[in-house]
């Protein structure tokens, strides 16, 4: 989790691949109508998005019953800005299985990032609310997203073995 340009794609990626686990980005969940909000430069408020986390959830819930009968499990890449997001995709039973990594960093390095990525819905120009919107989670393992992908995906995997 973590706002736009901290790498959650990237990073999600190279951690599903290293512990053989399915990759979801929840960009792809997004309906059509928030991704041409988001190109417009549009904020998203929480009606739009409780829809897109409930789609998440479903997601989760799937892979958790998949991982009870011995199938891959999943690493979802989502932005989960606010505790009451968080709380939307790991409540109920779900809770205790599903672990938040924080992808932390400067809006000044991920403002570099974002003018850097082409064919992406969301702008940088958004990357501040994203900031003012976001509630650092106290229980989430949180690595620096200025590290080498390499290094953070070694951080997580200490920390999800603990």
């Amino acid at each position: 989790m973590g706002v736009a340009g901290s790498g959650k794609t990237t990073v999600g990626t190279a951690l599903a691949a290293a512990l053989g686990w399915r990759f979801v980005d929840a960009d792809d969940q997004h309906s059509p109508a928030s991704i041409a909000k988001m190109a417009r430069g549009e904020a998203l408020d929480d009606a739009d998005r409780w829809p897109w986390l409930d789609r998440l959830r479903a997601i989760i819930d799937g892979a958790l019953v998949g991982a009870s009968a011995g199938e891959s499990r999943l690493v979802l890449a989502c932005s989960a800005l606010k505790a009451s997001y968080r709380a939307r995709l790991a409540g109920g039973d779900a809770g205790p299985r599903v672990r938040f990594v924080y992808l932390a960093g400067t809006a000044e390095l991920f403002h570099a990032r974002l003018a850097g990525r082409a064919g992406h819905f969301m702008k940088a120009g958004m990357l501040d609310s994203q900031f003012a919107a976001l509630e650092p989670p106290a229980d989430a393992i949180t690595v620096d997203a200025a590290l080498p992908v390499a290094q953070i995906v070694s951080q997580i995997r200490a920390a999800i073995a603990r």
